[in-house]
């Protein structure tokens, strides 16, 4: 199954629970006798529902609906017009430019308990692999043994190498010794599991801070990326996780996962447009080959397409 057909799969939930009810809405404002008409009030407040129904959020949403409300006597399709404002609102988002420096390339993956993080990192090291990297993974979450050893499971399940140390050791000391060991054995990237936080815990995101610290002293400009794990089914409360910790992380980029366990799925707009944040990956299942890199071209066409 190709990349576009996993991320159908993984929003069918969505689609079905939420925008048939937009197909409908589509052929009744796009109706040839309604194209060149202004949108009526009934109209916007059903799409007002039904997209904050997908949880795309109250600001995302206001937006959409203010362009569609400006629509009067153009011709155009409803359903183009929410496709063309949603692309705008991903076209908002500012990539970062590519790491200067030497190899290896450390990201941190950071996030809360129970978002995915440890199993996403065991299928971004496959992904990588598969990609003709050589990844190497750093098990920094030193609080829980039971964290390391599934880090391990899905380290061997991608034949990757691993870093570790003893239960309680200093993170930051670990993350220091990974990418000495990675420089050594030509590993890049290094992909370092940090222990889940949660954003209320100020002493646990300054030593988040202290791994980073440490990161650019072994590495210049590390860590070169921050990859932070949000829940799809949370929707809108990891919106607020991820204001914390892009403030103490600097966080550069999300990985959505559990896309395929929710019919709120438009949460993914409203990262874009509230955080200016790219989705660089999406979790679509639980396979090791289930997460994928994010296409916002392929997001649209996918949540949009008339015909499944």
């Amino acid at each position: 199954m190709g990349f576009f057909d996993k991320l159908k799969a993984g929003l069918t939930r969505t689609k079905q629970q939420i925008f048939d009810r937009f197909d409908e809405l589509v052929e009744k404002a796009d109706a040839p006798e309604q194209r060149t008409r202004q949108v009526d009030v009934d109209t916007i407040e059903a799409l007002e529902e039904i997209l904050i129904g997908a949880d795309i959020g109250v600001a995302a949403t206001e937006r959409i609906v203010t362009s569609v409300r400006d629509r009067s006597r153009e011709g155009q399709s409803l359903r183009d017009l929410v496709k063309r404002e949603i692309r705008q609102i991903f076209d908002t988002v500012t990539r970062p430019a590519a790491a200067n420096g030497q190899p290896p390339h450390v990201t941190l993956i950071v996030g809360v308990n129970g978002t995915g993080k440890t199993t996403t990192i065991g299928k971004l090291a496959n992904l990588m692999k598969k990609e003709g990297r050589t990844p190497l993974v750093c098990a920094a979450d030193t609080f829980r043994a039971a964290a390391v050893e599934q880090l391990e499971v899905w380290a061997g399940r991608a034949g990757v190498d691993i870093v570790r140390a003893k239960e309680g050791s200093d993170p930051a000391a670990v993350v220091f010794d990974a990418i000495q060991s990675g420089k050594a054995r030509g590993r890049d990237p290094i992909l370092v599991d940090t222990a889940g936080r949660l954003h209320t815990r100020v002493n646990l995101m300054n030593e988040l801070e202290k791994i980073r610290r440490v990161a650019g002293r072994a590495a210049e400009g590390a860590p070169h990326e921050v990859l932070l794990v949000l829940d799809a089914t949370v929707g809108q409360n990891g919106l607020q996780q991820a204001k914390e910790f892009t403030q103490v992380a600097g966080v550069t980029g999300i990985v959505l996962t559990k896309l395929d366990g929710t019919a709120k799925g438009g949460v993914a707009v409203a990262i874009a447009h509230d955080l200016k944040l790219p989705i660089r990956y999406v979790g679509v299942g639980e396979g090791i080959d289930d997460l994928i890199p994010f296409s916002p071209q392929e997001y649209v066409d996918a949540l949009f397409q008339e015909k499944w």
